[in-house]
């Protein structure tokens, strides 16, 4: 057994104010609750909120804040994901860093939310890194699971656990939960979803294992939820198939030049004759309601302590 211990934090996230005070409170009191923890993972766009004004350059003052909490806890840390200004774009951008204090990767959400995250750039690359002696992980951000490919790419990359930060307070919650249910069954590995709460999300935050079912989820309230994950039992479903049936990892290989859709240059007429995206035109007075939506939510508990093992 290779046990590896993840601990999802599922908070109350503000559109109009920093919560990064906020994300170092809740990363004290885990670690103080829960020593043994060996990595942090935050929800998406997290530590600033859903509106592209609060866009920074990366580095900067955020990721040298989180890398400073990673050492001081000898932990690894994802801390969400912010919205990145670069080059006169947009992106949204979630960073990994280890318990040296050191940035390993940085990965930029894939698929924006369209057409309600517009002004947000794809990102390009696939992203996965290695957590020495245990596993290979890969990063996915909330709308990218939508798109089978690409956790598809990450464990044909070899990764064994999909982290995936993301930021869901819409009526398709349900889905997602079942998305991620199949994404964790299909590629034979873990997926750790961490939802945000208000601003952020409606929480629900779901963990499954290498065959599909569900090992933790949340549910509307803050919450903390560590979790001591057997990362053996996805070479094993792997090798020998899910539940000991359908081997779906060694199908796709056995089978993966025949997927004519994706090959360069290829005519898709069903899909030209969708039409373009649609997108609002509004975004801009959408941005300036959710800020005057936000200035009437009650004042949170400072720490928002429930109990043992929950926040």
């Amino acid at each position: 057994m290779t046990p590896f211990a993840i601990a999802g934090i599922q908070m109350k996230v503000s559109a109009v104010a920093s919560n990064v005070e906020m994300m170092k409170l809740k990363l004290n009191i885990t670690m103080s609750l829960y020593p043994w923890v060996d990595m942090v993972v935050f929800s998406e766009l997290c530590a600033y909120g859903p509106l592209t004004h609060t866009a920074q350059e990366i580095p900067g003052n955020f990721e040298r804040e989180m890398q400073a909490m990673a050492k001081k806890h000898g932990i690894w840390l994802l801390p969400g994901s912010i919205f990145e200004k670069s080059e006169g774009k947009i992106y949204n951008t979630a960073t990994v860093i280890n318990p040296e204090g050191e940035i390993v990767t940085r990965y930029r959400k894939m698929f924006p939310f369209y057409p309600y995250e517009l002004g947000v750039t794809p990102g390009s690359d696939f992203c996965v890194f290695d957590v020495p002696g245990v596993a290979r992980f890969g990063i996915s951000i909330c709308y990218d699971m939508w798109f089978p490919e690409t956790v598809r790419t990450l464990a044909v990359m070899g990764a064994e656990v999909i982290l995936h930060p993301t930021m869901t307070g819409t009526i398709d919650r349900d889905i997602e939960l079942s998305i991620v249910r199949a994404m964790a069954a299909v590629n034979q590995c873990y997926f750790f979803d961490v939802n945000g709460l208000e601003s952020g999300g409606n929480g629900r935050s779901l963990v499954c294992g290498p065959d599909g079912r569900v090992i933790y989820q949340a549910e509307g309230n803050e919450e903390i939820f560590p979790l001591e994950l057997n990362i053996d039992r996805v070479k094993r479903s792997r090798e020998l198939g899910v539940l000991r049936l359908g081997q779906p990892l060694k199908s796709f290989r056995d089978h993966i030049g025949q997927f004519g859709i994706y090959q360069h240059g290829v005519q898709l007429p069903y899909l030209n004759s969708l039409g373009p995206l649609i997108k609002p035109t509004n975004l801009d007075n959408l941005a300036k309601l959710k800020m005057e939506e936000n200035k009437y939510e009650p004042p949170s508990n400072p720490t928002g302590y429930k109990g043992f093992g929950e926040l």
